[in-house]
C-alpha cells in the first residue's frame, strides 16, 4: 500500500472534525502532537485498517460540514487516521457533488433545475440568483449556488436546498422557491421559513383506504409513544411469534415484490440471504431516492419514521441480520434529524440493541449519509459507498445475498418495500394478497408533479388507471405528455390514460412503472429541453466505470442538442445515431444506468413524434 502524505496540514478545525469523529490519535504516525521516535514505529495495519475504511465517507461528510469544503490537509489527516491511500480518498471525495475540494464559501444552495422543477419554472429562479447572487460557482457574495439534480422535493417545485457549513451546521429548504427566499436563506439560514409537515405532501390525509401513508399527519413523527399508540410494534410482536421462516413465508405468499423499480420477490430475496452459511449478515436499506421525480420515501421517512425502524427491524430478524445500514440521500436533512431521533429513542427503550423487546434477538441500524450520486440507488454501488470505496456498480454474478456488503450475504430493500412488511404481517397474507391484482399485491405510493393542481404522493391499490390518478391530482387542460418512471421510464401519450398501474400493465403498454414517478406535462412544456436534460442528468450521473455508458451518454447528449431545433430529414441521420447508440446501452453497460439511460428518448421519439 502506497499512502504517500502530501505537505499539506490539517487547519485546527478539520483536526477538531475528524477527531469528534474517530475520537483522538493514538500515535504520531496517525497524527498525535506527541512526536517522538517510538511513537512512529508503529501504525494500524491488516484487518485492523481495512475495517476502519468504512469511516471514510462519514470523515469526508464531517470535514465538509464543518469547512464547507475539504482540503489536502484535512483530506491527508483523515486518510492517515484510517490508513487510506489519499489517492483514494481524493478518488472518493470527487465522486460525490456535495462535497468540493477547491475552497468555496461555507454556504451552499443547491437550485434543483431538474424535470419537475423546470416544469414549475426553475430557470427563473436561476434568471434571479444570477441577479442577486452572481454566476453560478462564484463565491463573490459570500455564498456560492450550483444548479442541482432533483432534490426530491417535487410536490414543493421549484425547490433549494441550503447548507451553511460550521460547529453545527445549518440547512434550509426554500420550496416553493423564488430568487429572493433563496437569497435570504443563503444570508441566514437559520432564519428561513420552516418546512410545512410531511402530511403537506399527501392530498389523501385523512382519507379510508391508505395502508402505507395512514399515520402520516395523524402521528407525531418525534415520538414512540404515539406511534404504538397507533399499532406501532404490532407487526415486530407477530413476527417474533411467527419466527424467522414463517414471517418469510407470510412475505412470500403476500406477493410483495420490491418497489424501486426492479419488482423482484422479496420473500425470495429474503429467504436467498437466511440461507446462507457465510455470516455475519447484513440488512441495507435504500434510501437513496435520486430518481428524478421521487419524492415518496422522503414523505415516509418525514412523517412516519418508526414505521421503517419497525420494519427494518423485521427484515434482520428474518433474514438473520444482526446489523442494518440505513443509506439515505444527503439531501435529506429533515429526514435525517427524524430518523437519527427514531433511532436513538427505539435503541433506548430496548426496540434496538442486544436484546429487542426481550427476545434474545440482537439488532442495531446505522444510518449512513450518501453525498449526491444518482448511481448509489444501485444495490451494490451502496455497498461500494458505505465500505468507503468510490460508488460504482459491481458486476453479477455474485449477488448481494451471497457477496453483498464487506463481502457478506447482504438484503437490499428500499423504504416503501419495507414499510409494506408491516400491514402483511399485521393483516396476513392471504388479506393483504386481495388487494391489488394477481402479480402486482397491495397498494402502490405514486409521486404526481409537474402541471397538476395536486402534485404529492398518492397511494393507490395496484390496478388502478393512470386516468384515475390523474383525476385525484388534477391535470391540466391540455395535456402534452406523461412521464412514467423518471429520467429511466418511459412516455404515455393522452390518449393513453387507460393503461392500469401495475408493473405487468406498463411493461404490456411499452413503459414501466419505475420507482412510481408521473410527471404530468402539459402544452407549455419544452419537450426537446425536456429531453436535453434527461440526457445531461445520465452524463452527469454516470460513474464511468464503463465505456458503453460513459461515451453513450455523452454521444446522446450531443445528439439531441444537434437536433433540438430540427425535424424531418434534417433529424433523421441524428435519430439513427440515437438508437444505435441507445442499444449500445442497453446491451453492454454492467449497470441499470447505462441500460436505462435511451429509455425516456426513445420513448418520445417513437410514441410522441419528437423531432417529426
Amino acid at each position: 500500500m502506497d499512502l504517500r502524505f502530501g505537505a499539506g496540514k490539517p487547519t485546527d478545525e478539520e483536526r477538531a472534525a475528524v477527531d469528534a469523529l474517530l475520537g483522538p490519535p493514538e500515535s504520531a504516525w496517525e497524527g498525535a502532537d506527541d512526536r517522538n521516535d517510538t511513537d512512529l514505529r508503529w501504525a494500524r495495519g491488516g484487518r485492523e485498517a481495512r475495517e476502519r475504511r468504512e469511516l471514510l465517507l462519514p470523515g469526508l461528510h464531517a470535514l465538509n460540514d464543518r469547512v464547507g469544503w475539504i482540503s489536502e490537509g484535512g483530506l491527508d489527516y483523515l486518510c492517515r487516521r484510517l490508513t487510506v491511500p489519499p489517492a483514494e480518498g481524493y478518488g472518493v471525495a470527487t465522486f460525490y457533488a456535495m462535497f468540493a475540494v477547491k475552497p468555496r464559501p461555507a454556504t451552499v444552495v443547491h437550485v434543483c433545475t431538474d424535470l419537475g422543477c423546470a416544469a414549475r419554472g426553475s430557470a427563473r429562479v436561476c434568471t434571479g440568483l444570477e441577479r442577486d447572487l452572481g454566476p453560478a460557482g462564484s463565491a463573490g457574495s459570500g455564498a456560492v449556488w450550483q444548479p442541482s439534480p432533483c432534490l426530491g422535493l417535487c410536490e414543493r417545485a421549484p425547490a433549494a436546498l441550503t447548507i451553511r457549513a460550521g460547529d453545527a451546521p445549518q440547512a434550509a429548504v426554500v420550496a416553493p422557491a423564488t430568487a429572493e427566499a433563496v437569497a435570504d436563506a443563503a444570508s441566514a439560514p437559520h432564519d428561513a421559513p420552516a418546512e410545512p409537515p410531511a402530511a403537506a405532501a399527501v392530498p389523501q390525509t385523512g382519507a379510508d383506504g391508505l395502508v402505507l401513508l395512514r399515520r402520516v399527519g395523524v402521528v407525531d413523527p418525534g415520538s414512540l409513544d404515539d406511534y404504538r399508540t397507533h399499532g406501532g410494534y404490532a407487526a415486530l410482536r407477530r413476527a417474533f411469534t411467527l419466527g424467522p421462516a414463517g414471517v418469510i413465508r407470510e412475505v412470500t405468499e403476500a406477493g410483495l415484490v420490491g418497489r424501486g423499480g426492479a419488482a423482484f420477490p422479496t420473500g425470495r430475496k429474503w429467504a436467498a440471504t437466511a440461507q446462507q452459511p457465510d455470516h455475519p449478515h447484513y440488512l441495507v436499506c435504500n434510501a437513496d431516492e435520486s430518481e428524478p421525480g421521487t419524492f415518496k420515501d422522503r414523505v415516509l421517512m418525514e412523517g412516519d419514521p418508526y414505521a421503517l425502524i419497525e420494519a427494518m427491524t423485521i427484515a434482520g430478524y428474518a433474514t438473520g441480520a444482526h446489523r442494518g445500514y440505513l443509506y439515505l440521500r444527503g439531501e435529506y436533512p429533515r429526514a435525517l434529524r427524524r430518523l437519527r431521533t427514531a433511532v436513538d429513542r427505539a435503541r433506548a427503550r430496548g426496540f434496538l440493541g442486544e436484546d429487542v423487546m426481550g427476545q434474545g434477538f440482537a439488532f442495531d441500524i446505522e444510518i449512513r449519509r450518501g453525498a449526491g450520486a444518482y448511481i448509489c440507488g444501485e444495490e451494490t454501488a451502496i455497498f461500494n459507498s458505505i465500505e468507503g470505496r468510490r460508488g460504482e456498480p459491481r458486476s453479477k454474478p455474485p449477488f448481494p445475498v451471497e457477496k453483498g456488503l464487506f463481502g457478506k450475504p447482504t438484503a437490499v430493500n428500499n423504504v416503501e418495500t419495507l414499510v409494506n412488511v408491516l400491514p402483511i404481517l399485521i393483516e396476513g397474507a392471504q388479506a393483504y394478497a386481495r388487494t391489488g391484482t394477481g402479480t402486482s399485491t397491495g397498494t402502490k405510493l405514486f409521486c404526481v408533479s409537474g402541471t397538476v393542481a395536486r402534485p404529492g404522493v398518492y397511494e393507490l391499490p395496484f390496478g388502478a388507471t393512470l386516468g384515475e390518478l390523474l383525476e385525484l391530482a388534477g391535470p391540466p387542460e391540455t395535456l402534452r405528455a406523461v412521464l412514467l418512471g423518471g429520467a429511466a421510464g418511459g412516455f404515455v401519450r393522452p390518449d393513453e390514460l387507460d393503461v392500469p398501474l401495475t408493473f405487468e400493465g406498463t411493461r404490456a403498454a411499452g413503459t414501466t412503472l419505475g420507482s412510481g414517478v408521473v410527471l404530468v406535462l402539459d402544452d407549455s412544456v419544452d419537450l426537446p429541453r425536456i429531453l436535453l436534460r434527461i440526457a445531461e442528468f445520465f452524463r452527469d450521473e454516470s460513474c464511468g466505470q464503463c465505456v458503453p455508458c460513459r461515451v453513450g451518454t455523452v454521444r446522446q447528449e450531443e445528439a439531441l442538442h444537434r437536433i433540438k431545433g430540427l425535424t424531418g430529414a434534417a433529424a433523421a441521420g441524428d435519430i439513427a445515431l440515437l438508437r444505435e447508440v441507445g442499444q449500445a446501452m442497453r446491451d453492454a453497460s454492467i449497470c441499470g444506468l447505462g441500460q436505462t439511460a435511451w429509455n425516456a428518448v426513445e420513448s418520445a421519439i417513437d410514441r410522441l413524434g419528437a423531432f417529426k
